[in-house]
């Protein structure tokens, strides 16, 4: 069997630009599965984040966020969970960053295998990863029996990441050398780990410290812009690769 080098990438705010699971929320509320008086309390977190209140801004709007939704899940139908993720999906496949929309589409061109490994539910990133042509996805798993919600499964943070690319490895016997992978948040860092050539995307603080320490490729880009942080003489600075 011929082997493919592998290039794996994570979704929310690598991809797309924004986050899919809060998308998610957004569209239940307009689907009337939540209520907007709950969603209110979220709304007071994303403007905390927004106006940048304190450094643990966005955790808290996020914790807030899951904690809604895993409380509306059991009152949610398999039916109702389908059409929330169609039109998440479908506002928001467009909605990218050229660097690693171009740069799916030069790997893909080079016969690279693509993953995609998302901590968002699987429905929206197996959509999102058909849509841009990737092998295999793993998203995480909402389990419904009889048309309501059961269980989720393990979410695809941290450690879950490296673990499931792993498996992707094998599944497809990739090569090994030559791979590639991109992330933006704390939470990747065991995925890029794995990879010949890391890429820490609009990395949050804690990815930029780990890249600058491990001497990652830093991609930043902002507007119609893409900037490389470039080490000259133990400073970074800002170069452009476009326009």
């Amino acid at each position: 069997m011929q082997q493919h080098r592998y290039a794996v990438f994570d979704i929310d705010g690598t991809l797309i630009r924004w986050q899919l699971y809060h998308a998610m929320a957004d569209t239940l509320v307009k689907l009337g599965a939540i209520q907007k008086d709950e969603y209110t309390e979220v709304l007071s977190a994303r403007m905390n984040w927004k106006n940048r209140q304190s450094i643990n801004s966005f955790e808290d709007y996020e914790q807030s966020l899951i904690t809604l939704i895993d409380r509306a899940l059991p009152s949610i139908d398999h039916k109702l969970f389908v059409n929330a993720c169609i039109n998440v999906v479908d506002r928001y496949r467009d909605q990218v960053y050229t660097f690693t929309r171009d740069l799916i589409a030069d790997l893909k061109r080079q016969d690279y295998l693509l993953f995609a490994i998302s901590g968002s539910p699987e429905e929206l990133v197996g959509r999102v990863a058909e849509y841009y042509g990737f092998d295999d996805y793993v998203g995480t798993r909402y389990v419904f029996e009889a048309n309501r919600f059961k269980n989720r499964g393990p979410t695809m943070f941290g450690p879950a990441k490296p673990k499931k690319l792993i498996e992707l490895i094998n599944k497809y016997q990739a090569q090994t050398s030559g791979s590639i992978a991109v992330g933006d948040s704390a939470g990747d860092i065991g995925m890029l780990e794995l990879a010949e050539k890391a890429i820490a995307f609009n990395p949050t603080r804690e990815l930029l410290d780990h890249a600058i320490k491990r001497k990652w490729e830093i991609i930043i880009e902002r507007k119609n812009v893409v900037y490389r942080l470039e080490d000259e003489r133990g400073r970074y600075i800002l170069k452009t690769t476009n326009g």
